[in-house]
């Protein structure tokens, strides 16, 4: 039995997700903690927030994001990644500043028009 606390809602719900009964999930007060239980469970994901270096701005980093979230046993890897990247002024927000991260298909993208 996996113990977590749902972060969907402020609510802060302590879930129980049986992994030996199909991942049955009790301790939820509404179907969106059922489904976060779950997928936390078979399939953890995140999104991840940095920042990388920029030339040709008035300040040195950039923050970024991942376009989407990606699997948590990726994100050491993926902050590799992020941590040797450089990038030229102008960007603008959205702007894909590394496109398909680890061949995840997910865009790391500008969160700043600098």
């Amino acid at each position: 039995m996996k113990e977590l606390i749902c972060i969907v809602c402020p609510r802060g719900c302590h879930l129980q997700v049986d992994e030996d009964n199909g991942f049955a999930v009790t301790g939820n007060s509404c179907p969106r903690g059922a489904e976060y239980g779950r997928n936390e469970a078979v399939h953890p994901v995140r999104t991840l927030t940095s920042t990388v270096r920029i030339e040709g701005a008035p300040i040195t980093r950039l923050p970024v994001r991942t376009a989407s979230a990606i699997p948590k046993a990726l994100l050491f890897d993926a902050m590799n990644e992020i941590n040797r990247t450089s990038v030229h002024a102008p960007v603008k927000r959205g702007q894909a500043v590394i496109k398909d991260l680890l061949g995840t298909g997910v865009d790391v993208i500008a969160t700043r028009d600098l």
